[in-house]
């Protein structure tokens, strides 16, 4: 029951992701006035599938861990040579008939709704379950550790802090976040010391030295639709900078790329939350489609980012990049995807059969 239950977990959440992420991309390409060859769900033989009026062959296929859209002659991105030997006839409704800026648009749309289904969940957490999202742990400094960068800057047991250089901080989470943001550099700190603000300057450390006060926490309220949907965007944005942090310190050896985990991992989540109620697994559904979001705008050839830099390079040179140079670069970009995957996969194993 327990192993029934992840599967169907998974396949809520990873089908509610990537189903937004795809229609970003679709509903895009209809505005465009660009044809979609076909909508699925998931790869392989299709399971279920029924073509829409305009000729899209829609299908549920049988391994349901993703998706894509096939849109009209984006293939040719990078063989214009091909599309210029078409008929007109064969032109209307291809991706290289759309003007450049609508085709940021279709490339983009995906990302741009996993953020938005991301922002609507949070704001309907806000409303209605903000334990789920707010950090109740208020920037109350409980500790500074003896000759620390925050004790020899003139912090204070006591203190409250209220920004971290242009970032508002409410919660303690964000002044972990703010930490690594300013990592290399002074951060400038405003904090409140009885009635007064006090600015302190703290120079790069591996850790600043101050510590929370446990006891200084918040029973998260419920908040308003305006408030709420403020809340929702902050949150999604906190969570963008986290991820994005977090890749950094795995790219430069910080942080273990042991921590990366595959669908195993996401299954497993999926199930705790599935088991926890319907808010915890939209919560993580918000989550994952930030997570989505961010993940596709990294500059990979065969990521929406890559897609999206290579049409920015184009617009600023006035030049098409294609041939061979980007046939290998989009090659590498598979093979880095590959590796990922693979190494992925691997450490699921091995911490399922602890090989570790």
């Amino acid at each position: 029951m327990h192993i029934l239950l992840t599967i169907v977990a998974l396949l809520i959440v990873l089908g509610i992701v990537v189903f937004v992420h795809e229609l970003g991309h679709f509903l895009a390409a209809r505005w465009a006035g660009v044809r979609v060859n076909a909508f699925s769900i998931g790869f392989g033989p299709a399971i279920i599938k029924w073509h829409d009026k305009r000729g899209t062959v829609w299908k549920i296929a049988c391994l349901p861990l993703g998706g894509y859209v096939s849109i009209y002659g984006q293939e040719d991105m990078f063989n214009r040579k091909k599309f210029q030997e078409l008929s007109p006839e064969k032109k209307k409704g291809h991706y290289l008939s759309a003007p450049a800026w609508k085709q940021f648009i279709i490339i983009g749309a995906g990302v741009f709704m996993n953020f938005i289904l991301a922002w609507l969940i949070y704001t309907s957490l806000f409303m209605f379950q903000p334990r789920l999202v707010g950090n109740s742990q208020l920037p109350v400094i409980g500790q500074v550790i003896q000759e620390s960068v925050a004790f020899n800057a003139g912090v204070r047991a006591g203190d409250t802090i209220v920004r971290i250089d242009d970032e508002k901080i409410s919660n303690w989470g964000e002044v972990v976040l703010a930490k690594e943001l300013a990592s290399g550099r002074d951060a400038d700190v405003l904090v409140i010391r009885g009635e007064k603000l006090v600015n302190i300057k703290l120079a790069p450390a591996e850790t600043w030295g101050m510590i929370a006060d446990g006891s200084k926490r918040a029973d998260p309220q419920r908040q308003g639709l305006f408030r709420a949907m403020y809340s929702g965007a902050r949150k999604t944005y906190y969570e963008s900078k986290t991820l994005l942090i977090v890749l950094k310190q795995i790219i430069t050896g910080e942080r273990s790329s042991k921590q990366l985990g595959s669908f195993i991992t996401i299954a497993q989540y999926s199930g705790a939350a599935m088991a926890a109620g319907f808010f915890t697994l939209l919560s993580l559904i918000a989550l994952l489609s930030v997570n989505l979001g961010v993940l596709n705008l990294l500059p990979l050839p065969v990521l929406d980012g890559g897609y999206l830099l290579i049409l920015i390079i184009e617009a600023i040179t006035r030049r098409k990049l294609q041939g061979r140079g980007m046939e290998i670069a989009i090659m590498v970009g598979w093979l880095l995807i590959l590796g990922l995957f693979v190494l992925t996969m691997w450490n699921d194993l091995a911490r399922v059969f602890g090989l570790n």
